[in-house]
């Protein structure tokens, strides 16, 4: 059986996606603007993963792009290397610097925090138009 997203906020922040808008997916220890709307999963020490909260999202939403930070490749590959075997090979992946990364977070629609205590387990995800649209021409 398929129930969706059950979490309240998660569900609306991912209704309120349009085209082109970006969700930061973050660990527990990253630093959050101050004005951006937060959807707090935290629970306890790694629950939930940033790949579990991932792989649920990308069950109802359209991305067609995630953002990463190159310290995420350096200190926690196998985090990254997860990450991008949950992606459809469709989506564009771009590697900044961690502090262009933390300055494009004060402008994200929504981030969307985890539990995760691995090192730069941030994701940006770049929201698509998903496959259901259709030209006439």
């Amino acid at each position: 059986m398929n129930e969706g997203i059950l979490n309240r906020g998660l569900g609306q922040a991912i209704a309120r996606q349009g085209h082109g808008d970006e969700l930061l997916l973050c660990d527990a220890g990253f630093a959050i603007p101050e004005g951006v709307e937060v959807v707090d999963l935290s629970l306890t020490v790694n629950q939930p993963l940033v790949e579990t909260v991932l792989a649920e999202i990308l069950r109802y939403h359209s991305v067609e792009g995630l953002v990463v930070a190159d310290a995420t490749a350096e200190h926690s590959p196998a985090k990254l290397a997860k990450i991008l075997s949950l992606l459809p090979p469709d989506i564009t992946v771009t590697r900044i610097p961690h502090a262009e990364l933390k300055k494009r977070a004060r402008s994200v629609k929504t981030v969307v925090r985890s539990g995760d205590f691995t090192a730069f387990s941030n994701f940006l995800l770049i929201s698509g138009a998903g496959k259901r649209w259709y030209s006439e021409k």
